[in-house]
């Protein structure tokens, strides 16, 4: 059944794309010499991608003699784009891919399975960080996929703001969050900016908040379980800082990609929940000691059965096509891209940390801001489900967390019942 629901989601993203906008949408048509790689947009905008990527792709074909064509593809579309390569069996021979897609990508029966032998080939099992090979797959098969970046969520705040103000440290919990907020909300300026169009990363904040008040998405049979007042609540409170508490500018209900940071680097907003953000604030003209970084606040008094969870353990793959007419060279492009040169060049630029264990010590991942992401990622994350359905699950919720936001940017504030209701609809979709 998943198959087939998968089958539909990409014929309608096959539909609305037409493919005419896959470059190299027959990956390497057979060409020893050539691969095509689809990149995640991980920096300030898809042409900034390209300009990091570039000299490293170089470096390979220098390396190997196989040129590399890259395509920077915007979150908005990627899942769309790699359902409708894995069901066509048109697309590229490499992509990177959000580690929280991994069990239900790996469904479609359309990747390199990393087994023994094939993970051997870039290193083997050990070479990767535990917490991050873990969420390449669903457990006890072999991933689809291998650890390329790892992310978590944090908060950064602008110390100038916060001092005008007169708060004196970061929040660590929401209640602290939206007094914090409410303060800094004046002349045009906001506390929170949030992105409200943004399917992906609502999914993330409704999985977080999930956790600290006792909720799940998904039973221990990795069956749904949508509807439940800890998942409505979870929902309410983070769509109430514009709704109810309204420290966040209604015009943020439109933000989808990377326009929050924007408005935080501008001054315009005081607070950004964000996976490492710092690369892209400096991009900004932003500079490193004019913004703080701090964990994820929980709630100051979580109800029974909440758990102290302040991000999703977050990153990102890369896999292998088995429509790759070039799969040798594209297991040895990506042995590069998860070598410790490579970690480190990549990483760096992107403010991300390596998924390798040969770089845990490494002191270029030793800033404030990678200290705060390694620190959560080792005590207070937690991996999203890997069941088949996840990407239904982020696709489903973060559509009804858009209508909210869109309903909250006209001052409605959902209530609890509301949301359970959505959340009841979105269950029977899966089922």
């Amino acid at each position: 059944m998943f198959k087939r629901r998968i089958a539909t989601v990409a014929a309608a993203a096959l539909l609305a794309s037409t493919l005419a906008a896959c470059g190299g949408s027959g990956g390497s048509g057979g060409d020893s010499k050539t691969l095509t790689y689809w990149a995640s947009n991980q920096s300030i905008s898809l042409a900034k991608d390209a300009e990091i990527l570039k000299p490293e792709l170089a470096k390979f074909e220098k390396q190997t003699g196989i040129k590399v064509k890259v395509e920077v593809v915007p979150w908005s579309d990627l899942l769309n784009r790699l359902l409708a390569a894995a069901t066509s069996g048109q697309g590229p021979d490499v992509v990177n891919i959000g580690n929280t897609w991994s069990a239900s990508l790996q469904a479609t029966d359309a990747f390199v399975p990393f087994d023994d032998a094939t993970i051997g080939k870039v290193g083997g099992t050990n070479r990767f960080v535990p917490s991050a090979l873990a969420a390449a797959g669903a457990k006890g098969k072999p991933p689809t996929a291998v650890p390329l970046y790892s992310l978590a969520y944090a908060l950064y705040y602008n110390k100038k703001m916060f001092a005008e103000a007169g708060i004196t440290k970061p929040p660590a919990t929401w209640e602290e969050l939206v007094a914090d907020g409410k303060k800094l909300t004046k002349g045009g300026k906001w506390g929170l900016a949030q992105e409200g169009a943004h399917v992906s990363a609502h999914s993330h904040h409704a999985f977080i908040l999930s956790q600290q008040y006792g909720g799940e998405w998904f039973d221990a049979e990795g069956k749904p379980t949508f509807d439940t007042p800890q998942n409505a609540e979870a929902i309410k409170r983070y769509v109430d800082f514009l709704a109810a508490d309204k420290i966040t500018n209604p015009g943020n209900a439109e933000y989808a990609q990377n326009e929050s940071v924007t408005d935080f680097a501008s001054g315009k907003a005081a607070m950004l929940l964000w996976q490492a953000a710092g690369q892209q604030l400096a991009l900004h003209g932003m500079k490193p000691d004019q913004w703080g970084v701090a964990p994820v606040p929980f709630l100051a008094n979580p109800p029974a059965g909440g758990k102290k969870v302040d991000s999703m353990v977050a990153g990102i793959n890369i896999a292998i096509f088995k429509h790759s007419k070039n799969q040798e060279g594209a297991l040895n492009f990506v042995k590069f891209m998860t070598s410790d040169e490579e970690q480190t060049v990549l990483n760096k630029a992107y403010g991300s940390l390596p998924s390798v264990v040969t770089l845990s010590d490494d002191p270029a991942f030793a800033g404030p801001e990678q200290k705060v992401i390694a620190d959560t990622l080792a005590a207070t994350a937690a991996p999203l489900p890997q069941v088949p359905e996840e990407s239904q699950y982020e696709t489903l919720i973060g559509g009804v967390m858009n209508d909210l936001f869109a309903a909250a940017a006209k001052g409605k504030s959902p209530s609890v019942a509301e949301i359970q209701d959505k959340l009841k609809t979105a269950e029977e979709q899966v089922k």
